[in-house]
């Protein structure tokens, strides 16, 4: 195993563990058994259990940012555009549901001791998109809060999924769901940033 070929599988472990137990909630010794080494190697590779959930952040932050730089490029000035650009956010999520389980831990005060993720990768990328949206809209819709609007209904989404019948969460894996989920979406952001709906068709 090479130094890269092991951080890279030993993040991967971290990056699972982290969102589906939290920082607070995983030990170091959890992350080495699940990816079959020992606590020694682990640290050789990463450093302690901070220096492993910062780097999981960061990765999980490049990624992020990656996809939204791309869909704020080929963002067009109109309703039509500002749902593509909801849809986008909608599959990146759906691509990597861990992502959304890493922030939302945080918003439950998971690893409350390391503070400064948020001003360092949230408000950026949210000022960027804040910043083009309402370049489009103008002054007349609360574009910030729209915009946290749909990371809170996507996040909660992805987790949370909505309840049926059967008894089951019915998720972003569910094709039927997400769909639904979608077009709800869709009618809350051209709702909230007063858009007219047949401008986006």
């Amino acid at each position: 195993m090479t130094s890269d070929s092991g951080r890279e599988r030993i993040l991967d472990v971290a990056t699972r563990l982290f969102a589906e137990l939290g920082y607070d909630g995983t030990s170091t010794r959890q992350i080495a058994d699940a990816a079959g080494l020992n606590i020694a190697t682990v640290a050789y590779h990463t450093g302690g259990k901070r220096d492993l959930y910062l780097a999981v952040m960061e990765r999980a932050h490049r990624a992020e940012r990656a996809a939204l730089e791309t869909a704020l490029a080929d963002l067009t000035p109109d309703a039509a555009g500002i749902l593509a650009l909801v849809d986008r956010y909608v599959d990146f999520c759906a691509a990597h549901p861990e992502i959304p389980a890493l922030w939302m831990h945080r918003w439950l005060s998971d690893a409350s001791d390391i503070a400064d993720l948020e001003a360092r990768y949230v408000e950026p990328l949210m000022e960027a998109v804040v910043r083009e949206v309402g370049g489009i809209v103008g002054d007349d819709a609360d574009v910030e809060y729209v915009t946290w609007s749909v990371i809170w209904c996507t996040h909660g989404f992805a987790q949370g999924g909505v309840l049926r019948g059967d008894g089951r969460r019915h998720r972003m894996e569910d094709p039927a769901a997400l769909a639904r989920f979608r077009a709800n979406l869709h009618r809350l952001v051209l709702a909230g940033l007063n858009l007219d709906a047949r401008a986006a068709l």
